[in-house]
């Protein structure tokens, strides 16, 4: 293999990247919203919280396909642990953080969490909207 091969050759990791950006389109389309209207309704401190919102949800959808690839890359039988593990990581770092700051009276609380919501929501269609056009080789199994 020469370096010219090597450099036209997306990574191991890189090519099972490719639905990152239309998340990530999804995620800036909210943020694009989600910012004024906080600031609006709560101000700079709403602001704030919704800006936090969509900014950690896309971090964390970014780590997890990132854990999920370097795992595909690896072998395709720790796609699944890797990828629950991820989940289950999220779910309970989003716990301790909703009883820790549960009772707080910052401003940007509401927004922030109505904005983790919208970016959820705006990631998914991303992926969505990139899954429906991607081409993704596929195995038709003949049944018998």
């Amino acid at each position: 293999m020469t370096s010219t091969e090597t450099v036209r050759r997306p990574g191991r990791i890189r090519r099972r990247l490719n639905h990152l950006p239309a998340g990530l389109i999804g995620c800036a389309i909210v943020l694009v919203f989600a910012v004024p209207v906080a600031a609006i309704t709560r101000g700079p401190q709403g602001a704030l919280g919704a800006a936090i919102g969509v900014a950690g949800v896309a971090v964390s959808y970014v780590l997890s396909g990132l854990a999920v690839a370097w795992a595909d890359s690896i072998s395709t039988q720790l796609t699944m642990p890797v990828g629950l593990a991820t989940y289950a990581t999220k779910f309970s770092l989003l716990g301790v953080l909703l009883i820790a700051f549960g009772d707080s009276t910052w401003p940007g609380l509401h927004p922030m969490a109505y904005a983790i919501l919208a970016a959820v929501l705006g990631w998914n269609a991303g992926h969505i909207w990139w899954a429906a056009r991607a081409r993704i080789p596929y195995v038709e199994i003949d049944p018998q």
